[in-house]
Parts: C-alpha cells; sequence; structure tokens
C-alpha cells in the first residue's frame, strides 16, 4: 500500500490551499452563520470549478470519477480554511446516488452536483446523524429512513448548534426516491464516504489550529520572553502535532481500502475518523488554553475553528461507535 502522494496530487492541494488562503474564508463563515449564504454559494461554484465535487461523481455524469484519496486531501484543505456548507453531505449524496444503480436517478441529480450548481444535504432518521446539515441553505436533501430514500426542498424546523455556521434540521415528508435492500447497500458507502470526508476536514482543521497556536506562541511575552519557549508549552504543542502526525496516514489508508473496494474499509475508515476527530479536538483544547481569555472571543477568527472542531468531533461517526466499530469481531 503506498502512502506517499504523487507531484500531482500535492500540486492540487497547494492550489485548493492558494485559493482558499485568498477567498477570505472567515467572512464567509461568519456570514453563512447568519443565514447570509451568497459568499459561501460563490465559493461553493469557485471549488466545483477545481473538480471538488467531481471527485465523487463518475465520469458519464460530468465528474472525475470516485477518487477517495483525492476527496480526502480536498477536503483537509477545505477543513483546514474552516470553509461553510455541506460538502460533507454533498459528496457523501452523490456516493449514495450512484450507488443505487438506478440510471435515471443518477442522470437527474448528479450532473448538478458535479457542477456545483446543486447543493445536496443528507440525513439518516434512523441513524446516528438525524439531522439536515445546512439544509436550509440547500437545493435538496436526501432523507435517508431505513430501506427508504426520499427527497425534498423544505428543511423543516431548522435549530443552532454548537458552531453558529452548522445549522441542523430535521427535515420530514418529501418525494420518495427509491425502496428496498439498494438503498440500504448505498446508504452504507455513503456514510462511509461521509466519514471519511468528515475525518480529512477534521484533520485539517487541527493543522490550522496548531498553526495558529504555534505562531501566537511566538508572539505572546511572558517574563520578558516568548512563552512558546516554556517546557510545558513545547510539550502541548508536541502532543497535539503528534496526534495530528498519527492520524493523516490513518486517513490516507481508508481512502485508499475505500477506493480498492476492500472489505475491511469500513474498519479503516473509523480508525481515521476517531484518530482525526479526537486530534482536532486536542488542537482545539491546546489552542484555547495557550490563547488564554483571547481565545473565547467571538471576534477572534480563531473561535471559528475552535468550534467547529467539536461539532466534526461527533459527526458522522461518534469516537464510541468508530471505536466499537473498529473492534467488531
Amino acid at each position: 500500500m503506498r502512502f506517499l502522494l504523487d507531484d500531482e496530487q500535492r500540486e492540487f492541494s497547494r492550489s485548493l490551499d492558494s485559493m482558499l488562503t485568498a477567498a477570505d474564508t472567515p467572512a464567509a463563515v461568519r456570514a453563512w452563520a447568519v443565514g447570509d449564504h451568497a459568499p459561501g454559494r460563490a465559493l461553493w461554484g469557485r471549488l466545483a470549478e477545481t473538480g471538488v465535487f467531481g471527485l465523487a461523481v463518475p465520469e458519464a455524469h460530468g465528474g472525475l470519477g470516485f477518487l477517495p484519496v483525492e476527496l480526502a486531501l480536498s477536503f483537509t484543505e477545505l477543513g483546514r480554511h474552516a470553509v461553510p456548507g455541506p460538502y460533507v453531505e454533498t459528496v457523501a449524496a452523490a456516493a449514495l446516488l450512484d450507488r443505487l444503480g438506478d440510471q435515471a436517478i443518477a442522470d437527474t441529480w448528479l450532473p448538478g452536483i458535479a457542477s456545483g450548481k446543486t447543493v445536496a444535504s443528507l440525513c439518516q432518521l434512523s441513524g446516528e446523524t438525524p439531522y439536515a446539515l445546512d439544509a436550509d441553505a440547500s437545493d435538496v436533501t436526501l432523507v435517508l429512513t431505513g430501506d427508504t430514500l426520499s427527497w425534498t426542498t423544505s428543511a423543516g424546523a431548522v435549530q443552532p448548534s454548537a458552531d453558529p455556521a452548522r445549522r441542523l434540521a430535521r427535515p420530514q415528508g418529501g418525494t420518495i426516491l427509491a425502496r428496498g435492500r439498494q438503498v440500504e447497500a448505498a446508504a452504507s458507502h455513503a456514510a462511509d464516504v461521509a466519514a471519511l470526508a468528515a475525518a480529512a476536514q477534521a484533520l485539517g482543521l487541527g493543522r490550522a489550529l496548531l498553526d495558529h497556536t504555534v505562531a501566537y506562541v511566538g508572539q505572546r511575552k511572558q517574563f520578558g520572553v516568548p512563552i512558546g519557549t516554556f517546557q510545558a508549552v513545547k510539550h502541548r504543542l508536541a502532543d497535539t502535532l503528534i496526534a495530528l502526525e498519527f492520524a493523516q496516514p490513518l486517513v490516507h489508508a481508508g481512502a485508499l481500502a475505500l477506493g480498492a473496494g476492500e472489505e475491511h474499509s469500513g474498519r479503516d475508515i473509523a480508525a481515521a475518523k476517531v484518530a482525526a476527530g479526537e486530534a482536532a479536538y486536542a488542537a482545539a483544547r491546546t489552542a484555547l488554553h495557550l490563547h488564554g481569555a483571547l481565545g473565547y472571543t467571538d471576534e477572534l477568527d480563531l473561535s471559528l475553528w475552535i468550534r467547529k472542531a467539536r461539532a466534526l468531533r461527533s459527526a458522522w461517526g461518534t469516537p464510541a461507535a468508530c471505536r466499537a466499530r473498529v473492534l467488531a469481531p
């Protein structure tokens, strides 16, 4: 199994990082949190042009084919820049619709997802993810209830979450799209894609939190010297870095296993999800601690990353559920 990225994959990551760095994503996140989706939708369109959504859509429907490694790389950059929107849910919806094996359904929905014209949310009312993320900003919400797949354009009752830029809803009703065992199989595959994307997003988020914190402790002084020179601070940052470094190969391994269709890919993805989620959460706690009271302020952009870390830790697989899946016989 090859874990090293090739030159093309590295360049893809760098290009996304450069584009998002210039896009002022904190402003888009703040606008999204108060219901102004225009900046976020504009960013969505630009990312679609880079092929982010096409990585989960077959070439026959305007995509680039199912490429889990590249998908993980792109979501790492989305997490690094805290980009708002149901990105995980949209690629999971694409994987679900493709796996159904219904040509008419695929022809109807997948080209719009690949081009970025269709923003989709996804929820499993009978599973671990009963809420649809950002359904109020989506063009369509796919709802899974057992072996039945429905779609609706109504968000239902929207409620806030720990992260203001992640608005949750429980849509009800809708039009039945498909029903049967093929829906359950497709839903399982979509959940794996969502868990992988969320793990990659958490990994990028954790790295951004660590970078922000390292820069800050090099500037903040106490007793006339930067606090980054204190041994206790160095140990805290080193522990955070080690956790992120251990999570990265697990994310890549999960992507490789999913792409190869390996039987144990679900376990590999669960291991990646728990490792990346816990590493990002630890990075958030470290950032909050070492920034002191400054870390609690809404005005500081760092808060956008800190709040998202807690949400991603549980999204598409809680730590307990992921550990249980890894240890299952």
